[in-house]
Formats: structure tokens, sequence, C-alpha cells
């Protein structure tokens, strides 16, 4: 990708834009040239219009690039064809700091010969690039008995993703606008904020998959990230605190969540967590409050539960189908088809359509999350966890949007009946051995259980443990599921939805810096 030449002096906003949104460029404008570009008045009023369409590739040219990626063996091939569109804007200090703007378009071609998978991209769209990729993707499979692909054909997948705003008619000013609104909300919570930093990030993604089973779909995706964090300082201390949403969806998304609450709830912990002192150490029962603390079973339970590692005989859950794994409160789901989630989308990046599935139930093992690629070498269903970051990623097992399913206790009643322990609000980052599945994770926002009531903040706080001693002391789940989005890497990075109702986890180890009471 290429910046694109021009000053505040050289470009008009208009002209910038346009120039942004073609061939496949990425352009980022300065501060200076940001305040110039999105200054108030008339011209700020007009949307961009920058739709992005799935590519239209001739089905017969399709299906020349399968049959080329066959010619010299495999059972399997496939073309992704992907064009993104996509808008980033940072605010920071009360000032618009930096834009981006661009398109990116191409395609990739997968051969699967046996348990190896040969894949090229292009990011020209020409029949010429297009059939070399599938040459270079069926090297893999040289020498092999080529299979005969079937003629592709329009599939119909069920929408799961509704938008009434779409991103294309939204006016540049009403984007600028939620970051201001955060930014003000932020720093009039309380004094003692002095810092808030706002990231909006838009995106439209095309897609048109077909492949040599004659599965032709095509979709449209539209998606929406908006993230505030906010610095408090006061009693000789700092605290970053930090709030997001995400959906797939259209502009509403800030009708039905607006800018000023996530400000509000990120200035909040800030605030909150100056008042910390050291975390105990010890092994002690910790209650894990609803919604984004789900990213601990999603990395310590999730990742192990991924077709590709069962398929190497790698981690915990190795062989365990139909085994008690977990407590038999705990249940696990990953779905993907939760309506307008940061996980969901009509159909995975291999065409198949997205799903409930129950992985642990009433804590037996259930079900693995397969692609392809797994579901063939593991001989089970595929269950449309097939995704990949981009046209240059071939697509692997992930996790959708994954969760713990509600319970039937009261949080306040999980609560009540701690007598001592550790309340976790917000868990930050941490690593996980998927092989061991040995953890560590950083509570970003904590406080103590005393006598059955949260009381006092505490920071420093780690979880350590692994992912068959959690799962197995989970005594109580509540009836308060809540989700949190976040972004998962495993090589390429994913759109995910977390959550969990509040639990309970019995006799964790948690590291500190002072020594318990």
């Amino acid at each position: 990708m290429k910046p694109v030449p021009g000053s505040a002096a050289e470009i008009s906003r208009r002209q910038f834009l346009e120039v942004g949104l073609q061939g496949g460029l990425a352009c980022v404008a300065a501060p200076a040239l940001i305040e110039r570009l999105f200054a108030s008045g008339a011209p700020t009023t007009a949307p961009v219009s920058a739709p992005v369409a799935a590519a239209r590739i001739d089905r017969a040219l399709l299906e020349r690039v399968i049959k080329r990626a066959l010619g010299q063996g495999g059972e399997f091939a496939e073309v992704y064809v992907e064009n993104r569109t996509a808008r980033n804007i940072l605010m920071e200090e009360s000032r618009f700091k930096s834009a981006e703007f661009g398109i990116s378009q191409g395609a990739g071609v997968r051969v699967i010969a046996g348990d190896q998978t040969g894949y090229a991209y292009t990011d020209e769209l020409t029949a010429g690039k297009l059939l070399r990729a599938a040459e270079v993707a069926s090297c893999i499979a040289r020498g092999g008995a080529p299979i005969k692909p079937v003629g592709i054909r329009p599939t119909k997948r069920a929408s799961r993703v509704t938008v009434k705003l779409p991103l294309g008619q939204v006016a540049d000013e009403r984007r600028l606008d939620v970051c201001r609104r955060a930014d003000r909300a932020a720093l009039d919570f309380d004094r003692r904020i002095k810092l808030a930093r706002v990231s909006y990030y838009d995106e439209v993604r095309g897609r048109t998959i077909a492949n040599s089973e004659g599965l032709f779909v095509t979709g449209e995706l539209p998606l929406l990230y908006f993230i505030v964090h906010a610095l408090s300082e006061g009693k000789g201390t700092r605290h970053m605190g930090r709030e997001r949403i995400s959906r797939h969806s259209g502009f509403e998304m800030f009708d039905q969540v607006a800018p000023e609450q996530v400000a509000r709830s990120c200035a909040r912990e800030a605030i909150a967590m100056l008042e910390a002192r050291d975390a105990p150490s010890g092994k002690m029962d910790v209650v894990m409050q609803n919604g984004w603390g789900g990213v601990l079973v999603h990395e310590a339970v999730g990742h192990p539960l991924e077709g590709d590692s069962i398929a190497k005989k790698l981690g915990v859950f190795t062989g365990k189908l139909g085994q008690q794994v977990a407590s038999p409160v705990f249940t696990m789901v990953d779905d993907g088809s939760l309506p307008n989630a940061r996980g969901t989308t009509d159909f995975d990046d291999e065409g198949t359509p997205m799903q409930r599935n129950v992985l642990i139930e009433d804590g037996v093992l259930v079900k693995y999350l397969t692609d392809i690629l797994s579901a063939r070498q593991l001989g089970l269903a595929r269950t449309g966890n097939g995704r990949r970051e981009s046209f240059r990623y071939r697509p692997i097992p992930r996790m959708t949007n994954t969760f713990i399913d509600r319970g039937h206790d009261k949080p306040a009643d999980i609560v009540a009946s701690t007598r001592r322990g550790i309340y976790v609000q917000a868990l930050s980052g941490g690593s996980v051995d998927d092989v061991s599945g040995m953890f560590n994770f950083t509570c970003r926002e904590a406080y103590l259980i005393e006598n059955g009531k949260k009381t006092a903040p505490v920071k420093g706080a780690t979880l350590i443990g692994s992912c068959l001693e959690v799962i197995k002391n989970i005594d109580a789940v509540g009836d308060d599921l809540e989700f949190g989005p976040g972004t998962c890497g495993k090589g390429q990075r994913a759109e995910v939805e977390v959550g969990q109702p509040t639990v309970r986890i019995r006799g964790i180890n948690v590291g500190g810096a002072a020594a318990q009471g």
C-alpha cells in the first residue's frame, strides 16, 4: 500500500477521499490536514460514496480457475474473492490525530490434497492472475488423481445481519461527531480524567466464494468498532480505563448504544481504580462479572477445542468427546448466528452457514469447532468456523461468538455466598499455552470480596491456572449473560465476541503484591 501525496494546500477534501478509496490504497492524513478536511460546514454533510459490492467475476472464469487448481490432483479446490473499504479515525487530546481511508481487493485459491493445503493469492482480479494463483496452489497435489469439480451454482444463505443506516450513506461529520461526544463525556465525568482517546473504525467487506463442490455464494458485511480510553490521575497514581462496542450493523449502532454511554463507563473504571490497593496473593475464590470475563474461557478453553489442534492431537481435549471435562453447571457455546454480533456472519469464509454449536454441555464435551479441512481429517461435520483475516490467508478453525451459557443463580446471591475472594470486573492481557491449557491473565479492574460483599478495589491481580482446573471448579453460574467484543489472534486476526454470566470459580491461584489477611 502506498500513501497518497498531498497537503492541505494541494488537495481538497472531496479529492482526498475519492483518491483514498481507489485502487487498493490506504491514505493517512496528518493532523493539520484532518482539521481542514473535516472542518464544520456544508461540505462535511454529504456522505462519501464508496460502496463495496461482492466482486463481479464471471462464473465461467471461476469454474476455469477451480478446474486449473485441480489439474494436478487434489480432492477440493476453492476460490475466495474479497473487497474491503475501511475508515479509521483517531481522536486524542480533543483533537483528531489521524485518519485512514482505503480499499483492498484480491482473491485466494486453495487446494486440499489429503492433509496438505496449497494456497496462493493475488491482488489483481484478472483471468491471468487468478489462473496463475490456481497453478501455484495446485503444486501441493502434484502427481495425485484429479477429481472432476461440480459446476458452481448460486447458493442462498440466511441473513443474520440487519442494516438500517448503511455506512456508505453516512456523512463524515456524523462519524466525527460520535468521537467528539465521547471525548466530551469522558472528560466531563470527573476532573481527574486528564486525557481521552477515541478510536472509530468501520468497514464494508464483500465476499464471493466458489468451490469444487458446486458452491457459489456472495455477500456483503458491514462492521463498526468504537473504543474509548480514559486516563485518570490522582493520589500519586494513574489508571487507563477502556470500553468498547462493536457490531456488524449500520450506523444505527450509535442510536442503540450512545457514545456518551461508552465514554462514561470507561471513565468510571479509570476513577474507581485510583483508590485501588495491592491485591492479595494465594489460592482463593474468584467471582467474575458477566460480559468480557468470557475472554478467559475463549482463550483457555475455546482454542484447545478448535479442530486443527485436535487433528494434530494437541491440547487437553484431544480424544475426550463424550467425557465429563467440566462442572455439571458449565455449558459452553460458540454461536456464529447471533444477530449482528461482532463474531457473526451469514456464512464463514468457506461458505458454510454459521450456526449455534454447543461445545460442552452440562460439563460433557460434545463437539469440536471445525473448518472444511479439519472436518475431513476428523470425520466430523463442518461447524461453520472456517475463518480468515483476508484473501491473503487460508481459512483455519476459529471461534465466533463464544460464551458460557446462562445458568440459574442470581448474581447477588453468588457474591453474598462467597466469604472471601476477588471480584473480577474486567480482564486485560494474558497468555495461554494451548497444549497444556495453562494460562495467566491480568485483572484490569478487580475488587475484594469480604464477608459476602464487594469492597475495596485492588490492583496487580493475576489469575493463574489451567483450563481444566477452572471449568471443573466453577460451582455457580448466573442468569445474567452479557457479551463483550474483541479481536482474536492465532496467526491471523478475527473479529469475535466473548461472553458469560456472573460465575464463581472456587480455589484459583491469584497473584498479587500483598499477603492475604
